[in-house]
């Protein structure tokens, strides 16, 4: 369960780091960190998880490191997501270590990519996993799996956003226009506004006849 909140992390927030419109540089490199972070964080708990799961005898080392080696039927299928999703977390994890050796002159960099993307098969298969495999979830924690995959669904609509409409949202975000204001009618100016003073009426001229 924490290997998949951690890798839910880190792709989500490696997802909002490549963004260029919701966010400023310094906040793009405050994601970049938390990304790291996170993918550091899932790989620890993978370790864990694998260590405790074959020193208590629930699956041999080899199907816990080889894809698919504990069979291609029943409880070996789920334990081979799991083993695939660990071979490609270590696969993505180094090449982002690696990142600067791919962008080197001569390089293609969409190498990189395409071997950090390896980590959207990784957590798919870490879902798969963890949902399937073992005893039955419990309510609490396929509540927390729903939220991995809502995050997950969230950040990638996000980042597939044509960038017109990312320049829209931001826009109408940051300049909200002003709704107008609505004229009262006659009725409830004549039913709430206070009767408007009269003028005083000058008295009638009165003639005082002829000064001679």
């Amino acid at each position: 369960m924490l290997t998949l909140v951690t890798l839910t992390a880190a792709v989500v927030w490696g997802l909002l780091a490549t963004d260029r419109l919701l966010l400023r540089p310094r906040h793009r490199l405050i994601a970049q960190a938390v990304h790291r972070v996170t993918a550091a964080a899932s790989l620890g708990f993978l370790v864990l998880h694998l260590t405790v799961k074959t020193a208590l005898g629930h699956v041999s080392l080899l199907a816990a490191l080889v894809p698919f080696a504990g069979g291609l039927s029943g409880t070996g299928v789920l334990v081979g997501f799991g083993s695939l999703a660990g071979l490609l977390m270590v696969v993505a994890a180094t090449t982002g270590a690696l990142r600067s050796a791919f962008a080197t002159p001569g390089r293609v960099p969409g190498r990189w990519r395409a071997l950090h993307m390896l980590a959207y098969p990784a957590w798919c298969s870490a879902l798969l996993h963890g949902l399937f495999a073992g005893r039955p979830a419990p309510a609490w924690v396929v509540a927390m799996y729903a939220l991995c995959l809502a995050g997950m669904t969230t950040a990638l609509s996000l980042r597939l956003l044509p960038s017109r409409l990312k320049e829209r949202i931001v826009d109408s975000a940051l300049h909200p226009t002003p709704t107008p204001r609505r004229r009262p009618s006659l009725t409830s100016r004549s039913r709430g506004a206070a009767p408007e003073p009269r003028h005083a009426q000058a008295p009638p001229h009165v003639p005082t006849g002829d000064r001679r």
